[in-house]
């Protein structure tokens, strides 16, 4: 039997010298104790935080032995963290946190006739996907989070995804493990070879009956400990791979797996079902499982929007089949069509269709944590699974009970294998609140084991969910768990609180922390109540930031792509800034360095506004810290250049050809950039000779008098327009009044959006540009505002009226934004652009994908024969950000990432488009290419075909 002990309850309040320094001379591992290092691992995608000691990302396996061996020497308990996106709480803990993503990332082997690979734990299952996709290989299991997810967390969490139906959970897709135990022995598990560590043998045999009863029958058991696969009788002889797959790393640490590859179909098709309700469509699953389908995934009319292209229903199964021809997989999904008792239905064939409606779903994690009114709704009760047949009943007796306690909830997920995800409106920041948590919670256990289910279907334990495992498996044998738990870690160091001894499911709250109340903030954050603290915690952790290749039109995040650094993913960014407020590891408020350092490298391209499942919206959260941080104190040199330069290029403009011939002299260049905090890689930009507003009032002979407001044009002229790039605005006016008859109004003198004063943090004066350009533009009630450049575009739709959202007439101008093409569209509707008939490449402003869309855009191009896409991501430059001294390297592989490649790629007679200044600077420097705004381009074409 194991030795007597006394388990690991908890962890010095400091971290001790001695173990810093013994940690650091047995491991070739970077350490970090700093505060910003535990504040980016306080917590997961769970309800939880702990706080702990410090990071390591070991090298290699030598490394982790090292580790858990001082470890264990000095009484400080260990948690492996992959993607950190755990959704019980198990990726939070009190010591040290193995960072297993950093290093730990080799597919070692990949053997396509025996259809296995060997992998280390911090590989991201995209990786091994892609690595196994020539071979017509794939691994089955899929969570929504495969871009990030780590197949270490996947072992130790036994996740599944949306192809378990077909291919199963993590614990059946793995073959061999090896792993270090606490004190850093090595074990090698494989199916049929052993049991594990001494005592595990005689601890099974001495309980065969109860591990023979003890456990439901379903295909998503995720809980507890999988002791019932030691059974001498199981299949192919006791298999500790498999007791040890879900164990959240209570017992080790893998730093090798074997898997299994599966054959991938090479067509699929995706039968859409509507049904009246969620039950009818759960009721109606199990009746799909003979035709034996990839998924069949369900979800409520509550979780999409009515754009979504669904056949007719309030609820939809989405039914994916396999085939070797299209024809075959097509011929698949119109049988279960036929079989399925629908409300009506759909086949879609066509990959980017099939793509958008998986997006759906991938996404509901994020989108689910907002209720359909925007407020708040959480994981608690996250991933239950019951037997299919009972998943409809279930699910009926789930929405009375969430009735009966007055909350409200969206369920979807994996409706083939009995497993609901859902998000609650728990009140999780109020005493009174949090015990409703707690009496759901143990009413809905009782539930889901009356109806023979497992507490947890997907994502483990974790604490959400240990503190009720007797309900589901009776005390005796959650005593066996902790038993076979001290088998393997006598001294409780690995991952203590979780499924043996755990924490109770309303402790560690990450909101407990936080401001009771409001904290004093510039912008208005209407969709958070005006609450900043609000705003923040709308980062759950999913990290769809931390995806490392940006797929098609995405954005976010292009520093953490660039970096590979969690401090420089939004989800980093949104932790720092919780900890902030919360004053327990970053303890100095707006002050602190480590949320500037961290913010330092975020471009402010607001692609995390629309591309976060949950919206959230860091370019904001950015200029809000810069504004408090550096109020009343010296600002770096850049601020008062970039972030002031439309006062410098008024001044300038009369100077323009003298200090234009200046910037061409090295040393005098060099010397204003040392003084502007330039990066000294760049170019400075040249400076226009003629306004662009000089130029249209000369054109126009001093001033037009319209009568009619029918008959004009208000045309934004920005700050880039005006100084840097008139050739586009003089462009934009003769397309205009060309397309809609009308003529273009000069601009109001003095007017700015106020961009660079609020990406700079400089909100004060951001508000007094902004309303001193409420007073001068005189808009007609009604009447559009044609703006060419994105980024200022963005700054009036958004920041402008979440900077004065007291002046009504902020949000009358916002909502008079038009893009060039928005305009073109909606006010000249049947005028016919010229034909190029030409390929396209080139950039998709960031913020005109984040805030304003490019659908008009898109449509315009498509009519004038401009064939290809624009890239995605972003450029780079990003306003200010890749002028600035010390964002030089980040600027350029941000730009390498896409649009480089894409521009050296390009056919000849190949037009480059970018209506961003930014990205066409960013092309110009970088590429040595012109890139035209699309009104540049319609303009010559309408000069050379009048």
């Amino acid at each position: 039997m194991a030795e007597q002990h006394r388990p690991h309850t908890g962890t010095p309040s400091a971290t001790s010298p001695a173990f810093v320094a013994a940690l650091r001379s047995a491991v070739r591992g970077a350490s970090d104790f700093g505060a910003a290092a535990r504040a980016l691992n306080t917590m997961d995608a769970s309800n939880y935080r702990r706080v702990p000691l410090g990071v390591l990302a070991p090298r290699d396996a030598d490394d982790i032995a090292a580790a858990l061996a001082v470890c264990r020497e000095h009484g400080v308990p260990v948690v492996a963290r992959g993607g950190g996106t755990s959704i019980a709480g198990q990726a939070t803990g009190t010591g040290l946190v193995l960072d297993l993503t950093r290093h730990l990332r080799t597919i070692i082997d990949l053997d396509p006739a025996a259809r296995t690979a060997v992998v280390q734990p911090g590989v991201i299952l995209d990786d091994l996907r892609a690595a196994a996709a020539p071979h017509g290989l794939t691994f089955g299991p899929d969570p929504s989070t495969h871009s990030r997810c780590t197949l270490g967390g996947m072992i130790g969490n036994n996740s599944c995804g949306a192809h378990s139906v077909a291919w199963g959970t993590t614990a059946d897709n793995v073959r061999g493990l090896s792993v270090v135990r606490y004190g850093g022995e090595a074990l090698r598990l494989e199916q049929g070879r052993g049991v594990g560590p001494r005592g595990v043998r005689e601890l099974i045999a001495s309980h065969l009956a109860l591990l023979r009863t003890g456990y439901p029958d379903l295909p998503r058991r995720i809980s507890g400990y999988a002791l019932d696969a030691l059974l001498p009788e199981h299949p192919g002889g006791p298999d500790p791979v498999r007791a040890f797959c879900g164990s959240e790393g209570t017992l080790g640490v893998v730093t090798e797996a074997t898997v299994r590859l599966v054959e991938a179909p090479r067509a699929r098709a995706l039968a859409v079902l509507g049904y009246a309700d969620e039950s009818a469509a759960a009721d109606a699953a199990p009746g799909l499982l003979p035709y034996r389908p990839l998924t069949v995934e369900g979800m409520a009319a509550d979780l999409v929007t009515e754009s979504a292209g669904l056949p007719r229903g309030a609820a939809w199964l989405f039914v994916e089949t396999g085939g070797d021809t299209p024809a075959e997989a097509r011929a698949h999904a119109e049988r279960v069509l036929r079989a399925a008792d629908a409300v009506d239905g759909a086949i879609v064939t066509d990959p980017a269709g099939q793509r958008a409606l998986w997006r759906i779903r991938e996404d509901a994690a994020g989108t689910a944590t907002r209720m359909p009114d925007g407020s708040e709704a959480w994981p608690g009760w996250e991933d239950c699974a019951v037997p299919p047949a009972r998943l409809g009943a279930y699910l009926r007796d789930f929405r009375a009970l969430l009735t009966e306690h007055g909350l409200r909830g969206t369920p979807y997920g994996h409706f083939g294998d009995g497993c609901i995800h859902v998000r609650i409106d728990f009140d999780l920041m109020t005493d009174a609140g949090v015990a409703r948590f707690r009496r759901f919670s143990e009413e809905t256990a009782g539930l889901v084991v009356a109806h023979g289910g497992s507490l947890s279907g997907e994502h483990g334990d974790g604490q959400a969910r240990a503190e009720l495992l007797p309900r589901m498996y009776g005390d005796e044998l959650v005593a066996l768990f902790g038993r076979f738990k001290d088998l393997w870690d006598p001294d409780g160091g690995m991952n203590p609180g979780m499924l043996v001894r755990p924490a109770r499911l309303d402790e560690n709250l990450r909101f407990a922390v936080l401001p009771k109340r409001p904290v004093d903030v510039e912008f208005g954050y209407p969709q958070d109540g005006g609450d900043f603290a609000g705003a923040v915690r709308r980062c759950v952790g999913v990290a769809k930031c931390r995806t490392e290749e940006a797929g098609g039109a995405g954005v976010m995040c292009p520093s953490f792509r660039a970096t590979g650094e969690e401090a420089h993913s939004t989800r980093g960014r949104a932790r720092l800034l919780h900890e902030m407020l919360a004053g327990e590891v970053i303890t100095d408020g707006w002050r602190s360095t480590e949320v500037r350092d961290a913010l330092d490298l975020c471009l402010s391209c607001k692609g995390c506004r629309s591309d976060c499942p949950v919206g959230v919206d860091m370019a904001t959260y950015k200029a809000e810290f810069l504004h408090h941080h550096y109020r009343g104190r010296l600002r770096p040199a850049a601020h008062y250049a970039m972030g002031r330069l439309p006062r410098w290029l008024r001044l300038a403009a009369p100077f323009a050809r003298p200090l234009n011939a200046l910037a061409r002299l090295r040393p005098l260049a060099a010397l204003a950039k040392r003084l502007a905090g330039i990066a000294p890689e760049r170019t400075i930009p040249v400076l226009a000779t003629e306004t662009y507003s000089r130029w249209l009032r000369r054109r126009q002979g001093g001033g037009t008098h319209i009568l009619s407001t029918d008959r004009v044009v208000a045309l934004w002229a920005d700050t880039f327009t005006e100084h840097l790039s008139p050739q586009v605005g003089r462009a934009a006016v003769q397309v205009l009044e060309e397309a809609t008859g009308r003529t273009v109004l000069p601009p109001p003198r003095g007017v700015c959006c106020g961009l660079t004063y609020v990406s700079t943090g400089q909100l004060d004066a951001a508000r007094r540009v902004m309303r001193r350009t409420l007073d001068r533009l005189d808009l007609f009630p009604g009447h559009p505002l044609v703006v060419l450049e994105p980024s200022c575009a963005a700054t009036l739709r958004t920041d402008l009226p979440e900077l004065l959202p007291d002046d009504p007439r902020a949000a009358e101008l916002a909502s008079s934004v038009r893009t060039f093409a928005q305009y073109l569209e909606e006010y000249a509707p049947d005028w016919a652009p010229p034909r190029l008939d030409r390929p396209a490449v080139g950039q998709t402003h960031c913020h005109q994908h984040a805030v304003l869309g490019d659908a008009a855009e898109r449509r315009l191009r498509e009519r004038m024969g401009l064939t290809g896409e624009l890239s995605g991501g972003c450029c780079g430059l990003a306003g200010n950000f890749g002028f600035e001294k010390g964002h030089w390297e980040v600027s350029a592989a941000c730009a390498e990432e896409q649009l480089l490649p894409a521009v050296r790629e390009a056919a000849p007679g190949t037009e480059l488009l970018a209506d961003g200044f930014s990205c066409r600077t960013q092309l110009d420097q970088l590429a040595g290419r012109r890139a035209r705004h699309l009104a540049e381009v319609i303009a010559e074409e309408l000069m050379r075909t009048p």
